[in-house]
């Protein structure tokens, strides 16, 4: 079992949600985002504790390679750790984007696109959020409607209540709104294109840029009757509640003891708190597994013990 030190964004648009959530002794103020476990180049997260205390993640892929994440995944993402888990706090709106697929990121001249999911933690109270269109446009219509500040007027919003799902695809606009509080789960790409800011002025009195034919080359125009993934709230066994060729996710709702068996499966294995308090223990060892706690199982892990009343989703490749 791995845990490592969160690595704190302060933005323009954060809030107060994370620390007290992660039950961290810090004073930041805006803290946007919390990268929990973190390949990303000059942004890797570091093991906080045990006999890896001190190394990066992408030291550990280099040095363990198939035992921490699979070998399958490794003859596939090599030395790079393939996802990306943060925890967002939206104070006001983030901007409207959408990330290229892996074969459209290729021709623009990118490593990969992006596809990612939102779960949403307790959010302020009418907190809304922007996935999919929910109405057909041309590349032509989504131009002008950047232009003339409507684009809006074609995008699905969602009012976001705790437990809520969103998957979304590469290809699909979507955008963070004031008042959510998310805990994502995203392939490793800094890939992003802002269809719409706003208007928005940064400190200097510039606009931020955005990338209006990149987008419009990335962007699915399917519209469809239904972008937030419905599941079953059941208590005390997985619910899936994504799986793509990038990562599968599952919900768990514990109020008793639970065995997770990973025996015959070839990948590391994420595991994000999202609620309650409870003990994990594997490979010999036991830690505290609260709200807030990110840990990664490597993927020699066979069986996992957790007790408690914890609430917490699992994501593997």
């Amino acid at each position: 079992m791995i845990k490592f030190e969160p690595l704190l964004k302060q933005t323009l648009w954060g809030g107060d949600k994370i620390i007290p959530f992660k039950h961290l002794n810090e004073t930041l103020e805006s803290v946007g985002e919390s990268w929990e476990i973190s390949g990303v180049k000059d942004n890797e997260t570091i093991v906080s504790e045990g006999e890896y205390k001190g190394k990066s993640l992408n030291q550990l892929v280099r040095e363990l390679k198939g035992k921490l994440v699979g070998q399958e995944n490794y003859e596939r993402f090599g030395d790079e750790f393939p996802l990306l888990i943060k925890f967002i706090d939206a104070r006001q709106d983030l901007s409207i984007q959408v990330h290229p697929t892996d074969e459209i990121a290729h021709r623009q001249g990118k490593t990969r696109g992006k596809t990612e999911m939102w779960y949403a933690l307790e959010s302020a109270p009418g907190a809304q959020l922007y996935n999919g269109l929910k109405q057909q446009i041309t590349p032509e219509q989504y131009k002008q409607m950047v232009e003339n500040d409507t684009i809006t007027d074609a995008l699905a919003r969602y009012e976001v209540n705790e437990g809520d799902v969103f998957f979304i695809p590469a290809g699909r606009i979507h955008a963070i709104g004031a008042g959510c509080f998310v805990a994502e789960i995203q392939q490793t790409s800094d890939v992003t294109y802002r269809i719409y800011d706003f208007k928005r002025k940064d400190k200097n009195g510039n606009y931020r840029e955005l990338h209006t034919e990149l987008a419009a080359e990335s962007i699915d125009y399917t519209v469809l009757p239904n972008y937030r993934a419905e599941y079953e709230r059941t208590k005390n066994e997985g619910v899936q509640v994504a799986t793509c060729p990038y990562f599968t996710t599952a919900v768990y709702d514990l109020t008793e003891p639970m065995t997770l068996d990973y025996t015959e499966l070839d990948s590391f294995v994420i595991l994000i708190a999202v609620k309650g308090e409870g003990t994990i223990k594997a490979n010999g060892q036991e830690t505290t597994f609260r709200m807030g706690d990110t840990i990664l199982l490597p993927a020699t892990t066979g069986e996992v013990k957790v007790e408690g009343t914890v609430k917490f989703l699992e994501t593997f490749v």
